[in-house]
């Protein structure tokens, strides 16, 4: 599982049936006090968010790389809370 800020959407007007009424989201990885790393990429949103983690009840057999299955309302490491949703 990674952690990643969601920072856009997009629309596909052609993509799978089996993922035809989720959203598309744009994201990027995030380290554990919410500074955003690396390139942006698409994921198909589960939870309606605004690895094996793509292998959910709604996406299994489908041909995606990233899904949202959770939205992270505090992160704490350490005994420390390092991000907590504004």
């Amino acid at each position: 599982m990674q952690i990643a800020l969601v920072i856009g959407s997009t629309i596909a007007t052609v993509k799978d049936e089996a993922i035809h009424w989720r959203k598309l989201l744009i994201v990027r990885k995030a380290d554990t006090i919410g500074n955003m790393t690396g390139d942006p990429f698409v994921a198909v949103d589960s939870v309606s968010a605004g690895s094996s983690a793509r292998f959910t009840r709604q996406t299994n057999n489908t041909p995606v790389n990233a899904v949202i299955v959770g939205v992270i309302d505090s992160l704490k490491l350490g005994g420390d809370v390092t991000y907590r949703k504004e």
